[in-house]
């Protein structure tokens, strides 16, 4: 399959899209221009004509990613559509983990981001959110699924990381001197955690912005 891709037409999207792959198999330190080229099979400058730097590459990758997101219809109801968005990009972020951090240091909006973003907060005003309110809600909504993001690749929860964490960490945690500690660390290792911690969060928003948009007058 890889030497049918090779002998395919390059393009800026054909670029872009095998860089996303690259960063998927072996992480984002993997997509250099180098070693990109290579994946394509063409020589490194020919990548030039395609995207001019490796910020525009990083700046294109970080659209396309967005991109993959569930976008809210203008008009449906925005707590379903909120709710969606959100295990959407929890999802989609999950599958492109070294996305985060790079979507977040990204300074140009790219087409598909601003459309998505436009859309959502279309969304959200027209079910009555004020500009400046949907512009909150959606930075909490974010703030949350990027978060918890970064916070869970720190902790266990992959079940291929779990012996390691335990056999590092569990020693330290004596149960006579952090019993709270301990009994939370005893759940997570019992899987009773998983993403139920992300749902948690996102129904906690949500209730609080249903409230606030019920008592809001600034339109």
């Amino acid at each position: 399959m890889r030497e049918i891709l090779k002998r395919m037409r390059l393009t800026r999207d054909r670029v872009l899209t095998t860089a996303i792959q690259l960063a998927d198999e072996s992480g984002l330190h993997a997509l250099s221009m180098r070693k990109l080229a290579g994946e394509l099979g063409v020589e490194a400058m020919s990548l030039y004509n395609h995207v001019t730097s490796k910020e525009d590459l990083f700046d294109g990758v970080s659209d396309l990613v967005i991109g993959e997101i569930n976008t809210p219809s203008v008009g449906e109801p925005w707590r379903n559509a909120m709710h969606r968005r959100a295990v959407s990009a929890h999802q989609v972020l999950r599958q492109h983990h070294w996305a985060v951090g790079m979507i977040a240091s990204r300074q140009l909006v790219g087409p598909l981001q601003l459309a998505h973003y436009d859309a959502t907060l279309g969304c959200l005003h027209v079910a009555g959110f004020s500009y400046r309110l949907a512009g909150h809600a959606l930075s909490l909504i974010d703030s949350h699924v990027f978060g918890f993001l970064v916070r869970r690749l720190d902790l266990p929860f992959d079940p291929d990381k779990m012996d390691a964490w335990v056999e590092r960490n569990m020693p330290q945690i004596d149960p006579a001197k952090y019993p709270h500690v301990h009994a939370l660390a005893q759940r997570i290792i019992d899987a009773e955690y998983q993403d139920a911690d992300f749902e948690f969060g996102l129904e906690l928003i949500l209730d609080g912005l249903e409230k606030l948009l019920a008592t809001a007058v600034d339109n």
